[in-house]
């Protein structure tokens, strides 16, 4: 008698536990749900707007979902041969589900965000194709992977660069049917982009014992102390951009300590990690980054809520 094996059960079977290894929803649907509101949210306190219906909502989280999904799809091919090298263990190399099917997933994705957007707007439909253009570039490493790969620093700012580009479109599911960009929108952007790279860091610096060959990690090619440098570069400019949102708003004082919350432990880590490489630290590091992340969103579009001008 044959032995089932996982790879043998129905394709919904394996998709579920696809999505819970490499795009698992019960982490990703209440960070991007976040994310996208506190977008929406930021651009019209920003305009002194009074807040958009639940379709703005509704369209930037089906967006931004689209587009993680997306980036994930495209990881997987950029990831392919290291993957079938290094890392067998993952759903694609081992044969769970194939690099075809997520791809051809990804693509009818991008049917409801379409639909979505042009029912907003024609305007940000032409954002979504802007993004889904950068995104091919990323795919295809901007047609210079082995100089890419030279240059970690290089790799990190192109492909970064898609965040304030998501942000435009999320930010525009509210501005973009009014027709002007609210002033200090460029530092919910700038935001993004050095948060983009704060998420960036926080997976890929890892204690000596846990780096694999055949992986790039920064902390393996910079060393642990420069790479924790450039993360404390980028989370002070992210902070930067948090205070200089909170005067547009008007409340400095509350965006500055809503930020200081968390950016008070997030770097006590760093330090810890810098003195003591261990993958306790590790970890710590890399759920502190997201929680920084999402701490600077909120607080940018909800400190306006919290209390008389500041």
């Amino acid at each position: 008698m044959s032995v089932r094996t996982e790879n043998d059960a129905p394709l919904l079977s394996r998709l579920w536990t696809y999505q819970a290894e490499r795009f698992p929803l019960i982490q990703t649907v209440p960070l991007l749900g976040a994310f996208s509101a506190a977008s929406v949210t930021a651009s019209a306190r920003l305009a002194d707007r009074p807040l958009p219906g639940p379709d703005a909502y509704l369209t930037a989280f089906l967006i931004v979902m689209v587009f993680f999904w997306q980036m994930r799809a495209l990881d997987e091919v950029k990831d392919a041969d290291i993957d079938r090298r290094y890392r067998p263990e993952r759903p694609i190399p081992r044969g769970l589900v194939s690099l075809k099917l997520i791809l051809w997933l990804a693509g009818i994705a991008a049917i409801p965000a379409a639909l979505a957007a042009y029912g907003l707007s024609p305007v940000l439909l032409l954002l979504v194709g802007i993004t889904w253009a950068w995104l091919a570039l990323m795919s295809v490493e901007f047609f210079a992977p082995a100089f890419l790969h030279r240059s970690p620093a290089l790799y990190l700012i192109s492909h970064m660069a898609i965040m304030p580009l998501i942000d435009l479109v999320l930010t525009g599911c509210e501005w973009v049917p009014f027709g002007t960009v609210p002033e200090g929108l460029w530092t919910f952007l700038l935001m993004s982009f050095a948060n983009g790279c704060v998420i960036e860091f926080g997976r890929k610096i890892w204690a000596p014992e846990n780096e694999r060959e055949g992986v790039e990690t920064y902390s393996s090619a910079w060393g642990i102390r420069r790479s924790l440098t450039a993360l404390g570069i980028v989370t002070a400019i992210a902070f930067f951009a948090l205070l200089v949102c909170g005067i547009y708003l008007g409340r400095p004082l509350v965006t500055a300590l809503c930020g200081l919350v968390i950016l008070a432990p997030f770097a006590w880590t760093l330090f810890a990690f810098a003195r003591h490489p261990n993958p306790k630290h590790q970890k710590r590091l890399e759920t502190l980054s997201g929680v920084w992340v999402l701490a600077c969103y909120l607080a940018a579009a909800f400190a306006p809520s919290l209390g008389g001008a500041s």
